[in-house]
């Protein structure tokens, strides 16, 4: 796959600039809502129009390429862009009964319109492509990097995933049954065994590269799928580790997406049954909240532990010693709803 050399990430928690993760902050009305920084890299007259979606995407990946000649493209996955301006614009149909509509509100609410806006601001005319593929966008940006990099062995490219939280889309999504319909904590999201999660949002941005020299890690590999099978799901995570790791052997830490939904519990169980049973296992959501690009911020998470060898105390889930024990890979695990799954390696 590819090396990944910078990182930046804007979430719920303080991982913005010089991450401090050792406290995680509470949630509120079963939302995890991103801290967001003062964008001194965007101009006033541009902050003000635009979404949260755009602001976000745009915030995180700006520290990444601030040398324009870096970069030869932008990859960014979300499911749903920026859903909120889409409805005010809706809205703002009915309003002006179809009459003369201001288009800041569509413009920003269409996927593409992060990938768009950073490639206009730092003049980037290379690669400029938006992957929406519902709980799976991340980890096809991601497959879509690996393929460039192949072909353009000495290019670098920004590769990210953005999403947020719509007033839209939490209402139809807790009518779904996916988040939690009493009032629920991140603080104890697994003590809580019911049905649905926590809503949650960010952007995760990563400068990737074929260079070793000056990476933090490398993602070794991504293999991504569709089930409901549990059995399925072992028998491919079977698979993944025995082409990647010698036999018998498991991952320095496993990373689960658990997110507190007692109905996909099944899944990560049937992982953590595959490995070694003295295997670190971590969660990452109750940082984060539940969104379909929340992958991206595993990963995120995962270079940092890999970059600074510490493990914040609240990502653990068992008991199995990590203390004076280099961190070399990291397996990530995340499911949405159940049906999309993906597995990701990275190693030192």
């Amino acid at each position: 796959m590819f090396y990944i050399y910078k990182t930046s990430c804007i979430s719920p928690q303080s991982s913005y600039g010089s991450p401090a993760l050792s406290e995680l902050v509470a949630s509120a009305g079963n939302k995890l809502m991103a801290q967001e920084p003062v964008y001194s890299g965007i101009p006033p007259g541009i902050l003000r129009r635009m979404g949260k979606a755009v602001r976000i995407g745009i915030g995180a990946a700006l520290p990444l390429i601030a040398d324009k000649q870096e970069t030869q493209g932008i990859i960014i996955g979300t499911a749903n862009g920026g859903m909120e301006d889409c409805i005010k614009f809706l809205n703002q149909i009915i309003e002006y009964d179809e009459g003369k509509l201001t288009p800041t509100n569509f413009v920003q609410s269409t996927p593409n319109a992060i990938a768009g806006q950073l490639g206009l601001m730092q003049s980037n005319k290379g690669y400029n492509i938006t992957h929406s593929n519902r709980g799976l966008s991340f980890e096809n940006a991601l497959m879509d990097v690996d393929m460039l990099l192949a072909e353009n062995k000495n290019a670098k490219y920004l590769v990210g995933a953005v999403d947020e939280i719509s007033a839209y889309n939490f209402r139809i999504e807790w009518l779904g049954g996916w988040y939690k319909s009493e009032d629920s904590s991140n603080l104890n999201l697994f003590e809580n065994e019911s049905d649905g999660s926590i809503a949650g949002e960010g952007a995760a941005m990563f400068l990737a590269g074929n260079e070793k020299q000056g990476s933090i890690c490398r993602l070794t590999d991504i293999h991504f799928f569709q089930t409901d099978s549990a059995g399925v799901v072992k028998e491919a995570l079977t698979k993944f580790l025995a082409k990647h790791l010698p036999s018998g052997k498991s991952p320095d830490l496993f990373m689960s997406g658990e997110n507190g939904d007692r109905r996909m519990q099944k899944y990560y169980e049937a992982c953590t049954g595959s490995l070694a049973a003295n295997t670190p296992v971590l969660s990452f959501k109750q940082m984060c909240g539940e969104y379909p690009t929340a992958s991206s911020f595993g990963a995120w998470a995962a270079c940092e532990i890999l970059r600074t060898q510490e493990i914040p105390m609240h990502m653990l889930r068992t008991s199995s010693s990590t203390s004076n024990t280099p961190i070399s890979s990291i397996f990530i695990y995340n499911t949405y709803k159940g049906n999309q799954h993906s597995f990701m390696l990275l190693e030192k």
